[in-house]
């Protein structure tokens, strides 16, 4: 459990109570002043979305700042389960993304730096976006998984689809997708499938948003006009290295990655 005291409003929140899964916690907190907290039996990281902020503990002070998720990637700070921490809004509103995974305590208080976060552009055509791997497999953590997901106007990620739910081989990952869109009035295509269970969700993601995936492929798409970004955080049963085991791809499009282009009709089309 995440526990809070202090200015704060939760705007966005997911855990295993409210989501009906057994190991990730998120919330999306807008704080105002000083905000008191504690993971209890948690790893937890943390993430600025908009506003400048600092996370304070016994032995640290960790400013966090960022315009927009649009202009830099931000720097991370983990914490190991029962570190105590205060939140400090300066120059008004802090939104900070914080999220939880259960842990043995492994590893220690950390903030993670833009250079050592892999970056990469993944997929081609339209599903060419970048992936920002802000707490990957790569840095060390137990359960916790974070990525940013940059795509542009008029793309897909995702793509192709993906689960990672404990079927078909693939191994069990609880995530959470917080969007950022622009403009503002715009909104992303997110979409939860599962041929397995017979079961399709459709959400049109407007800025802010939380999306929860709790079984089954996932892809999304930024319409054109607009631009999207969201936040993952991922924890399941995967620990330490082994947070690198790749998703399963859907094998109705997993051909997608061999010919990027999508094999696309040709237009115009003419009389025969």
């Amino acid at each position: 459990m995440i526990r809070l005291d202090g200015g704060y409003t939760v705007l966005r929140r997911a855990d295993p109570q409210t989501a009906g899964w057994r190991y990730l916690h998120f919330l999306l907190l807008e704080a105002r002043g000083v905000v008191e907290g504690r993971g209890e039996g948690l790893e937890l990281a943390f993430v600025p979305i908009e506003g400048r902020g600092l996370v304070e503990t016994r032995s640290h002070s960790y400013p966090l700042v960022r315009t927009s998720v649009f202009a830099h990637l931000p720097e991370v700070l983990y914490l190991p389960p029962g570190r105590a921490f205060r939140i400090r809004a300066e120059e008004g509103p802090f939104l900070l993304a914080v999220g939880g995974a259960p842990a043995e305590g492994f590893y220690p208080e950390r903030l993670f730096r833009p250079p050592e976060m892999h970056r990469e552009l993944r997929g081609g055509g339209a599903a060419l976006r970048q992936v920002n791997h802000i707490l990957g497999p790569h840095l060390p953590a137990e359960r916790l998984i974070l990525y940013e997901v940059y795509t542009p106007s008029g793309r897909f990620s995702g793509w192709p689809p993906h689960r990672h739910d404990g079927l078909l081989g693939s191994a069990y990952m609880e995530e959470t997708y917080l969007y950022r869109v622009t403009p503002p009035e715009a909104f992303a295509i997110h979409v939860n499938y599962d041929p397995e269970r017979q079961s399709e969700e459709l959400h049109l993601a407007r800025d802010l948003d939380l999306v929860l995936v709790r079984g089954g492929y996932h892809p999304v798409a930024a319409p054109p006009g607009a631009n999207v970004y969201y936040l993952n955080y991922m924890a399941g049963e995967l620990l330490g290295e082994a947070r690198a085991t790749p998703p399963v791809d859907d094998p109705v499009w997993a051909w997608v990655k061999e010919d990027w282009s999508g094999n696309p009709l040709r237009l115009p089309l003419e009389e025969s």
